[in-house]
């Protein structure tokens, strides 16, 4: 906690320069827990939906276990990405019910399995590559309560495929698609439902795709007008989104 600020706002307080009201709100957005390298955010859920997440590339196992363990303390649900088994072992001592996705490369915690989300969040790849940024964004919508259901490998390339799961896709509030190459299922997809699409173009494909670039800006040029778009790779933004869409009020 910063301990400083949060006493300048009780003294207001007392001092009848903040109503009750007022000062609540300044304390929600004062409140983390500073342990040297991290400034750990533990009223994130109360702000955004969902506790903080730990983005795992470029830590120190000992910096992530650090974190998790002050996060798990007060959230019954906690994800870490971009993570790898190591760091897992290293969880599994603090809490032995994480459980280890090495396709997306996530470790989460599940403890309440609440449903939050009104609709199904439906979650498409264009092929089998693409999946692990799409189950980051599947395991990212679950953790957040929400009903997940995967299409897997459904490209423009058969089209037939994607056209095959039109009914699922039109009973799902929400839709996600992963795609690299040309990034064009997104617009096909947008296409035929009535509802929001994002799109996470992938880093999928030969060298002219340039990272999953040519995907990005293919998406961002779709003509179907219920496309968005998020970051490279980013199936974590897609599923958090996707999950506050479809959150009940």
């Amino acid at each position: 906690m910063n301990i400083q600020d949060i006493k300048k706002v009780l003294d207001a307080f007392a001092a009848n320069e903040l109503t009750n009201d007022a000062a609540a709100e300044r304390l929600k957005g004062l409140a983390y827990e500073d342990v040297g390298y991290a400034k750990i955010d533990h009223n994130r859920a109360s702000r955004q939906g969902f506790p903080e997440v730990i983005f795992g590339q470029g830590k120190t196992n000992e910096q992530i276990v650090g974190i998790f363990e002050k996060l798990i303390e007060r959230s019954p649900n906690v994800l870490i990405t971009r993570t790898n088994a190591s760091v897992f072992g290293d969880v599994r001592n603090v809490a032995a019910d994480a459980e280890w996705h090495a396709a997306a490369g996530i470790i989460r915690v599940l403890r309440d399995d609440t449903e939050r989300g009104i609709g199904e969040i439906a979650i498409v790849t264009a092929g089998t590559s693409d999946i692990p940024v799409a189950e980051e964004a599947a395991l990212t919508a679950e953790a957040m309560g929400n009903r997940v259901v995967r299409i897997w490998d459904a490209g423009v390339a058969g089209i037939h495929r994607i056209i095959s799961q039109r009914e699922v896709l039109q009973n799902a509030r929400v839709v996600i698609v992963a795609a690299g190459m040309e990034g064009a299922l997104p617009s096909v997809v947008g296409g035929l439902v009535s509802v929001p699409v994002i799109g996470v173009p992938t880093s999928v494909g030969y060298g002219a795709s340039f990272g999953g670039i040519a995907a990005l800006l293919g998406m961002l040029n779709s003509c179907s007008s219920n496309v968005t778009v998020v970051n490279i790779d980013n199936g974590f933004g897609a599923g958090f989104t996707a999950s506050l869409i479809n959150r009940k009020a």
